[in-house]
C-alpha cells in the first residue's frame, strides 16, 4: 500500500524523475537506502508505470498538435483498437463515453501530414478534429 511518505515521492518525481535517491531523501528527510526500497516498490506493485519525457514538438519540427475524437463504425470498436497504436502519430489514445468511443491525441509535422491522418481515421469511424493552440500550465 502506498503512504503519506510514497505520495510525496511521487510528487517530487512528477516534477523531476531524473533525481538521484539522496537528493529525493534530503527532500523529505530519508535515507538514499530507504528512497531505493520505497520506489523499487512502487515500480514492483504498479504505482511507478515508468519514466518519461516531455519534449517541446515544435523544437524538433512538429509544429502541429490536435485532439482527434472518433466515432468507431458500428462493431468495428476491437480492430480499430488494434490499428491505432499503427499511427505513429497518435501519441496518446484514450477509450472514452459519450457520442465518439476513441480521444486521439496527435503530433504532426504539417497540415498535410493531420490532412493525410484525418483521410485514414476516416475509414475507421467518424472524426472530429480540434487544434490545440497552446498548454495551459
Amino acid at each position: 500500500m502506498v503512504d503519506s511518505i510514497d505520495k510525496k515521492l511521487l510528487e517530487i518525481l512528477k516534477e523531476n524523475a531524473r533525481l538521484s535517491f539522496a537528493d529525493l531523501g534530503r527532500k523529505i528527510n530519508l535515507s538514499p537506502s530507504a528512497v531505493r526500497e520505497r520506489v523499487q516498490k512502487m515500480e514492483d506493485i504498479g504505482v511507478i508505470k515508468k519514466y518519461s519525457i516531455q519534449i517541446d514538438n515544435q523544437k524538433i519540427g512538429y509544429d502541429i498538435e490536435a485532439f482527434i475524437l472518433l466515432k468507431v463504425f458500428q462493431g468495428q470498436l476491437k480492430y480499430v483498437i488494434q490499428q491505432i497504436t499503427k499511427f505513429p502519430q497518435i501519441t496518446e489514445a484514450h477509450r472514452i463515453t459519450g457520442s465518439q468511443n476513441i480521444h486521439l491525441k496527435v503530433v504532426l509535422k504539417n497540415q498535410l501530414e493531420l490532412q493525410n491522418l484525418i483521410d485514414q481515421l476516416m475509414s475507421l469511424g467518424d472524426t472530429n478534429t480540434f487544434l490545440i493552440l497552446s498548454k495551459i500550465e
